[in-house]
């Protein structure tokens, strides 16, 4: 029995500095849209890490199924622009899955005092690590935003990720002081 040949991870296709698109077409690897779908990636990369640290069951959980989204996101991204409307979208139900992250924001944000102050990033390895995610989430957002200035793009993704990014930010909070490290308050000056 012969066994089915394993595909090569390189192709060499992008040798010159371009890359393909879903649907066929190449861009440059510097291209806004590469930029935007790269960003989102770092993003589901880094939530990752932080996961690795996440000690509650329920939020890691949690924080895979955004990494699923994240990565409808990209694909979404990844493809071409100008197809047929709705061809190229993997973030499907945008408005039930932004409530989402909307419900988990009032839970965890429930579960930590008010904020008298800013804050430093900083606390428990996943604390300072959803803090980066954060961080990296806006980045991402903002490269969407640069991007939907020259071609199409769903709306929505900016939406999802302006929300994900406060998320972000509540349950670095939370597990903090699941984990008891105080918030380091911002002094002026």
């Amino acid at each position: 029995m012969t066994r089915p040949r394993k595909s090569k991870l390189y192709t060499r296709t992008g040798d010159l500095g371009t890359t393909a698109l879903f649907g066929g077409g190449r861009v440059q690897k510097d291209h806004p849209r590469v930029e935007a779908y790269g960003s989102v990636d770092e993003l589901n990369s880094a939530l990752g890490v932080a996961i690795s640290f996440v000690s509650q069951r329920k939020l890691t959980v949690e924080l895979q199924v955004i990494q699923n989204e994240l990565f409808n996101i990209g694909s979404e991204l990844a493809s071409e622009s100008g197809r047929k409307a709705d061809a190229g979208r993997l973030f499907l139900e945008p408005e039930e899955k932004i409530a989402a992250l909307e419900r988990l924001i009032d839970e965890y944000d429930a579960k930590v005092e008010p904020l008298r102050t800013f804050i430093l990033p900083s606390g428990s390895q996943a604390g300072a690590l959803l803090h980066l995610c954060r961080t990296v989430c806006r980045r991402a957002e903002r490269a969407i935003v640069r991007l939907a200035r020259e071609e199409t793009v769903n709306p929505d993704l900016v939406r999802y990720l302006n929300r994900l990014s406060d998320l972000l930010f509540v349950l670095a909070r939370y597990v903090n002081k699941a984990a008891g490290k105080p918030e380091t308050e911002w002094q002026k000056g």
